[in-house]
């Protein structure tokens, strides 16, 4: 974002009237959704890259079994964000994480967290596709290899099973043994997607997964979020707003590192809380 653009947006702290009520102790409530129970949640989370802050006060709930879209214009800390949930920053040198980030109502930052079993627990999907150089079977099995989460006789089961709800098994059941780096772009994110669901982790974040794909590979993943959130709580940060329209049950909007706005997806389309979430949703900046 160019410092003329910083300079002249305000992100606001306040709502407008027709904004909803944030919670108690001015958290940001989760909109109302077809599942019931948090699956996480943070608390006036702040990060920061050692001396420069990214992320501020961000207070957010996730409900079980739906997808959560995070948008916003680049740099605005969506994808930091989204890392925090399952602690992938920690791998960066020199970080600083303030606040909150509740898996099932446990803080993951608190001391004795099992990080492993965390990212078991909670998966990521990466925006470009990153298969191993080993076979598809190898690369769906890899997790449950390293976390000796099954015994030998049962991993051709838990493998075809992952494939199967990454909707990649009748595409590639007779090449198993054959290497990853051979499959298209979107067969490759496919699975990538089978290899994190293999594990069985209760939330599944992704991050662009399709910013690099066609269309109708675009498609089809699209097609296969809809079936995982019956099993799955999935998070996706997306740059593409008709997806996020199309996929997600409610969206949060981010903004020079603040949350901005999180509703229901259809009212911050229709009807957003906020003036400059409505700039952004109808192209005047980003």
């Amino acid at each position: 974002m160019s410092d003329t653009l910083e300079a002249s947006v305000e992100v606001p702290t306040e709502p407008r009237a027709a904004a909803p009520t944030p919670g108690r102790e001015g958290r940001s409530e989760a909109p109302a959704t077809k599942g019931g129970k948090l699956r996480m949640e943070s608390r006036k989370l702040n990060f920061s890259y050692g001396p420069k802050q990214a992320l501020w006060d961000i207070s957010l709930q996730i409900p079980e079994k739906t997808v959560t879209a995070f948008i916003g214009p680049s740099g605005c800390g969506k994808s930091t964000y989204l890392r925090c949930l399952n602690r992938m920053n920690d791998i960066i040198p020199d970080t600083r994480v303030e606040g909150e980030v509740l898996l099932d109502g446990s803080d993951i930052y608190g001391p004795g967290t099992d990080v492993v079993d965390l990212r078991r627990r909670v998966g990521m999907v990466f925006q470009k596709s990153n298969p191993f150089p080993k076979s598809i079977f190898d690369n769906v099995a890899y997790g449950l290899k390293i976390n000796g989460l099954c015994s030998r006789s049962e991993m051709p089961d838990r493998v075809e099973k992952a494939l199967r709800r990454s909707a990649l098994w009748e595409e590639v059941k007779d090449r198993l043994d054959t290497s990853a780096m051979g499959l298209s772009g979107g067969q490759q994110q496919r699975l990538c997607i089978a290899r994190a669901l293999a594990v069985e982790p209760e939330v599944l974040l992704m991050d662009e997964p399709c910013s690099a794909l066609d269309p109708i590979a675009t498609t089809k993943v699209e097609e296969l979020i809809h079936e995982l959130k019956v099993d799955f709580t999935i998070v996706i940060v997306t740059h593409n707003m008709q997806q996020a329209a199309r996929v997600s049950e409610s969206t949060a909007f981010f903004m020079l590192g603040r949350l901005v706005e999180h509703d229901r997806t259809e009212k911050i389309f229709t009807n957003p809380g906020q003036k400059i979430t409505e700039d952004y949703i109808t192209g005047r900046f980003g």
